[in-house]
């Protein structure tokens, strides 16, 4: 279970006279459970890829928390990130080795033996069909064969929460409905907490559980899709949401006519 309490994160300001720090997580609390598919959804700018680096231990935060399985991040990052997979919007592959390598690699850092990384490796390329990538060095992949690639990265020390910055990012359409079915069999058949960030009302339509819709830095609506729409009164998500992250119809910051 991922938990976030009252999350704040302000960053400095850029350069030139009238520049002003950026609030980009303002007082956000919502909670993931086991088992489900959480997504973050907004806006870009909203906070949502802010959030998920405090949540893997990349960035501290300004006041708040996120505990992993009753584990406060901030204060026990190794402990905390021992308990998660992360896949981050920079994939971060090492070119010169090949899946395999990748692979174990961090199955290494994470303290696993070297030959339960090995067998952990070949267990995830038939659960994400990548068996042909294994030996082949990262340099020259794909974005879809990156993504593999890193997912099982993020997956060999099995960890119970997976978290995901917009994951689709790049990918072609057999690559993201193979990436739907990971998630979803990671939550049905082995229980997982999945929280993932998008600003794709089709992923989000066809694999969470519960939505946290973030404007501002801010959670402004959190259920489930048949709970936001009721709450809107909009039968098209799509229409649910500009209205919940807008707040009226159609573009424009949040509040805005």
């Amino acid at each position: 279970m991922i938990e976030v309490q009252a999350l704040r994160k302000q960053f400095a300001p850029g350069s030139g006279r009238k520049a002003r720090p950026v609030l980009a997580v303002d007082g956000l609390s919502f909670s993931a459970a086991d088992g489900c598919i959480t997504g973050l959804l907004g806006p870009n700018g909203a906070g949502k890829t802010t959030t998920l680096r405090i949540a893997a231990g990349l960035i501290e935060p300004d006041a708040g928390q996120v505990r992993v399985d009753g584990i406060v991040v901030a204060r026990a990052p190794a402990a905390a990130l021992a308990r998660m997979g992360v896949l981050s919007d920079a994939r971060g592959l090492y070119p010169r080795l090949t899946a395999r390598e990748n692979i174990v690699y961090y199955g290494r850092l994470h303290g696993m033996p070297a030959a339960a990384a090995a067998r952990r490796a070949e267990a995830l390329a038939e659960m994400l069909a990548m068996q042909p990538l294994l030996d082949r060095r990262a340099e020259g992949f794909s974005q879809g064969e990156r993504m593999k690639t890193a997912l099982a990265r993020a997956l060999v020390h099995d960890p119970p929460n997976i978290v995901l910055d917009e994951p689709t990012n790049g990918l072609d359409v057999l690559a993201t409905r193979a990436l739907r079915q990971t998630l979803r069999r990671l939550r049905d058949e082995q229980g997982k907490c999945i929280v993932f960030s998008t600003h794709v009302m089709q992923e989000v339509e066809r694999l969470c559980d519960r939505v946290v819709v973030m404007a501002g830095g801010r959670a402004v609506a959190d259920g489930t899709l048949a709970e936001l729409a009721a709450r809107t009164g909009q039968a098209d998500f799509e229409e649910t949401f500009v209205r919940l992250a807008y707040g009226a119809p159609g573009p424009g910051p949040r509040g805005a006519p």
